[in-house]
């Protein structure tokens, strides 16, 4: 009976943190206190880090559920949407591309919420006391994605386009999310592995740091080569997966 009470109290926390990530920005942003890329990136930003409440749950489905409820929501988030709420998210944080679509809605976001969703369910099936590995994958797509945007953008001199991406992508840029999801990766195995792993299987330091490397390797080989339309997808599930499914060998 505690465990149950005590994943009802995180469930509620969790939900509680998400509508905040997800309102205060778009408040904000109706306000005109913050512009639109400000919100979508507050929203992409803060929004995933629900993920780390995933493991301290007893029962290691409330993540997937607390994760597609998000999903739906945005999924359903769009141009053409009669619920009042669900429209001013999209008017809030869509891009411009989005609103080319045949459904104009929130597909990057979507994408977003559809990798955290299926790795929090993936893990919840097959490794309940594993969840530091979908938390460095998130932590990625969240964190070293976004930095390294910003630093290629306004520092990257030396191009590494490839045409199927869509995107320009630099060295700069590509150095700068190497070494930043390794020590996203390093945090997240760090912590949830050897400094607090509640119901989690530990790991020794020498395991972190090797861990680490590999997963930030095949992230940054993953964004790399990823149009830039899936990599909100491809980046945070081929890395967990492959990091995950190489500990297996």
């Amino acid at each position: 009976m505690n465990d149950i009470f005590t994943d009802i109290v995180i469930v509620a926390i969790t939900y509680f943190y998400v509508i905040l990530t997800i309102f205060i920005p778009l408040i904000l942003y109706k306000k005109d206190k913050i512009s639109k890329f400000s919100a979508r990136k507050a929203v992409h930003m803060f929004a995933g880090l629900a993920i780390l409440s995933s493991p301290f749950f007893f029962w290691p489905f409330w993540p997937t559920i607390v994760a597609s409820t998000l999903t739906l929501f945005v999924y359903f988030s769009s141009k053409e949407s009669k619920v009042k709420q669900l429209k001013d998210l999209y008017d809030a944080i869509s891009e411009e591309q989005e609103a080319g679509l045949k459904r104009a809605f929130l597909q990057g976001p979507f994408f977003y919420c559809l990798s955290i969703t299926s790795l929090v369910l993936i893990f919840g099936i097959f490794a309940p006391k594993q969840f530091y590995f979908p938390i460095a994958g998130v932590l990625i797509m969240i964190v070293a994605d976004t930095l390294a945007s910003v630093i290629g953008k306004r520092w990257g001199k030396i191009s590494l386009c490839l045409s199927w991406t869509n995107s320009k992508r630099t060295l700069e840029g590509s150095l700068t999310f190497f070494f930043t999801a390794y020590l996203l990766c390093f945090l997240s195995f760090f912590l949830f592995g050897l400094l607090i792993p509640t119901l989690q299987e530990p790991l020794a330091l020498p395991t972190i740091l090797l861990y680490s490397l590999i997963t930030s390797a095949i992230a940054t080989i993953i964004e790399l080569i990823s149009p830039s339309t899936y990599d909100d997808l491809t980046v945070p599930l081929g890395s967990t997966l492959i990091i995950y499914l190489l500990t297996l060998l």
